[in-house]
């Protein structure tokens, strides 16, 4: 993965635009990758569905809570990324209050298959989703990664703890400290 440059990919995002107007003003958007990363070092999550127990009590939130940390070592941006549309993703953003992650959908799957990350989970009745990881992600090229081992379809635990924003952050003092 080190070294690579991510998928490219367009992604149908959902956004809110009152010119739309009525209950619910919100409009279609194709964002591709080169928007979410070109020209920005950034750290890219990704799990397997929104609203699930580790992602929703622990992963998404503990990045919003430690954002500025991540800008003071550098990252312009954090982003989430999971199988899901764009109306699920929207939903749970707003459910967890969200300010600084920016949740990227990833419906169909296609940049978690391109990325070599999209798994069954038919155990559990999700169908295809991401296996769990993260990645520093340097104008589009892969600078660091982080993935939860296992990596199996129908895999009997959900691992996290590599791709936590504890272990993230503290991989990125730690190289600045020896740079």
């Amino acid at each position: 993965m080190l070294g690579r440059k991510v998928p490219a990919v367009t992604f149908r995002t959902r956004v809110r635009d009152e010119a739309v107007g009525g209950p619910n003003p919100f409009r279609w958007e194709d964002v591709s990758s080169d928007n979410y990363f070109a020209g920005k070092r950034v750290v890219l999550f990704s799990l397997p569905g929104a609203f699930t127990p580790t992602c929703s009590t622990y992963q998404l939130p503990d990045f919003e809570k430690l954002t500025a940390d991540f800008r003071a070592e550098g990252i312009d941006e954090i982003y989430c990324i999971s199988v899901n549309d764009a109306f699920v993703m929207n939903a749970w953003g707003k459910s967890q209050g969200l300010e600084n992650v920016k949740l990227i959908p990833d419906g169909s799957g296609e940049f978690t298959r391109k990325m070599g990350m999209l798994v069954a989970k038919d155990n559990l009745g999700f169908g295809m989703r991401s296996w769990r990881y993260a990645a520093v992600v340097n104008n589009g090229v892969v600078e660091q990664w982080f993935e939860e081992e296992g990596y199996s379809d129908n895999c009997d635990s959900d691992p996290y703890g590599v791709s936590s924003p504890q272990n993230i952050l503290e991989t990125l003092k730690s190289q600045k400290l020896a740079a």
